[in-house]
């Protein structure tokens, strides 16, 4: 575990500073720079606070109730019972990660000094992710507008020793235990904090940031998987000449048809069969377009990625307080830009899985295969092979088409209609987890499919790439042989790729691939 923290300031986090704090645990720390911004204008917030003058989210309600003027002596009341009633998720648990991308996207925009909170409501935030308490955060309860409600709305009940966290160790404690036991003191909430501990697309964003991440290595690996693919079915390799690319220059396509030479270049098996394409003519689409579609879903993702840093560079709160001191209501916790390419992506991604399905199922089908066994079984009739893995693999892509359809579409009004257009993208965040994890497996079934094909070609070598693929995975799995128990080395395979084995070992061979 790599203990050097992470410093949240007033210029915007890196990917790799959310994935580091996410999923690796890292500390955090507060900049001596954001600490002062944070400080000045928490004083603003104190001035207004006393003023006779109405200001929302200091000394009004919130939402549909933002024109109930609140005493002095109810604002802490108001602030706490806000986050109260605003904890009102339901559903399983969201898994650890998310909840502290969350909660460090929150702080980072604490620490631009919009928001008005003091230093220690930052400070919290900072020492709760550092001592790896998690706080429970539901399924259900973000609408993507208004922030994500719910879930912040639970991270902020844990620093004023509410509700029920998780330890490093995972054990579910009450939170006023687990913050003494650490050493750590509830806030008290004052004017306008509770509104800014929970008006912002921190959930949505650390989940979409965590999905480009993934899928950064998962297209590279799906680069792999097709020449491997294509090299098992005795494809022809001279579509993806980059002449011809050239054509038609996206980049994603170019990049992905560069990457599928690397990994076939020295293959005995395409240049063995090469003479008899002349009888094939050409291959079907699923082999000859498998850059087109590899390098849209590049595209997507970069796409996808120019949204996540500008979100990143954001400071979103509602009211802000902008620098020149004035407290301004907004709609910048709308979470449409992020919405939207969290479904675009959930459409990439059923994508890039149904193409891998149709290049798996090419392989079990004699007059499509090329020369191999029925569903590549040992003795076909009395053993089924690969016939079912290939059912595994469409169960997945199947739902993954139903998790394409986009929830950013749909809007349920809400807060007595005052906010009547809210984003869903929340929702297009939990079900694209759900995409790239089916994804993950799809791509699986084909590497494992695909090696096996490869090994029927003996004598002939595959090239290198492959090879050095198939060695890693025949360290797991067995290579052709008669029918045996397929569960456990469809889910070996499966932990090959979500370590990232698999796609070292093909770089091993053919350098990064891009």
């Amino acid at each position: 575990m790599n203990q050097t923290p992470v410093t949240v300031g007033i210029g915007a986090l890196s990917f790799e500073d959310v994935i580091r704090v996410a999923r690796h645990r890292a500390p955090v720390v507060l900049s001596e720079e954001s600490l002062a911004e944070i400080a000045k204008s928490s004083e603003r917030i104190r001035q207004l606070a006393h003023q006779t003058i109405p200001v929302y989210g200091v000394s009004t309600g919130f939402g549909a109730l933002a024109s109930k003027h609140i005493p002095a002596e109810m604002r802490t009341a108001l602030q706490r019972g806000l986050i109260r009633s605003h904890a009102a998720g339901s559903g399983k648990e969201v898994e650890t990660e998310v909840v502290r991308a969350l909660m460090l996207l929150r702080l980072s925009t604490l620490a631009t000094g919009r928001t008005g909170v003091r230093p220690e409501v930052a400070r919290a935030y900072a020492d709760m992710l550092s001592a790896n308490l998690t706080p429970v955060v539901y399924e259900y309860g973000s609408l993507g507008c208004s922030g994500d409600l719910a879930p912040l709305a639970h991270c902020a009940l844990a620093i004023i020793g509410e509700g029920q966290v998780r330890d490093e160790q995972g054990q579910l404690l009450d939170t006023a235990d687990a913050l003494q036991q650490h050493g750590l003191t509830p806030v008290v909430l004052a004017e306008k904090e509770g509104l800014a501990l929970i008006n912002g697309t921190d959930g949505m964003l650390g989940m979409l940031v965590m999905a480009i991440t993934d899928l950064d290595r998962l297209t590279r690996l799906a680069d792999v998987a097709a020449a491997m693919s294509l090299e098992g079915l005795v494809g022809t390799d001279r579509v993806f000449a980059a002449d011809l690319h050239s054509l038609r220059p996206h980049p994603g396509q170019q990049v992905a048809a560069a990457n599928m030479l690397k990994v076939l270049e020295g293959s005995d098996i395409i240049q063995h069969h090469s003479g008899n394409h002349s009888t094939y003519v050409q291959d079907a689409y699923s082999l000859r377009c498998a850059p087109q579609v590899a390098g849209a879903v590049r595209d997507t993702v970069e796409h996808a990625r120019t949204v996540a840093l500008r979100e990143l560079a954001s400071a979103i709160d509602n009211p802000v307080v902008t620098f020149d001191g004035r407290v301004e209501s907004n709609g910048n916790f709308h979470g449409a830009p992020v919405a939207y390419v969290l479904d675009f992506l959930a459409i990439a991604v059923a994508d890039a899985a149904s193409i891998s399905e149709r290049r798996t199922d090419r392989f079990l089908d004699t007059a499509r295969n090329r020369g191999l066994p029925p569903f590549l079984a040992d003795d076909p009739g009395v053993d089924s092979g690969h016939m079912i893995a290939q059912y595994t693999q469409a169960a997945i892509v199947s739902e993954l088409k139903r998790l394409a359809a986009p929830a950013s579409v749909d809007s349920i009004p809400s807060s007595a209609m005052q906010e009547d257009h809210v984003s869903m993208g929340w929702s297009a965040a939990r079900k694209l987890r759900t995409s790239i994890d089916g994804l993950s497996r799809v791509l699986a079934i084909e590497i494992l499919t695909a090696a096996r094909g490869i090994d029927l070609r003996a004598p002939h070598q595959p090239a290198p790439a492959s090879a050095a693929v198939i060695a890693r995975l025949r360290q797991d799995v067995a290579g052709p042989g008669s029918d045996r128990y397929l569960a456990p080395e469809i889910q070996a395979t499966v932990e090959l790729v979500a370590s990232g084995e698999l796609l070292a070992a093909a770089e091993k061979v053919t350098g990064h691939l891009d």
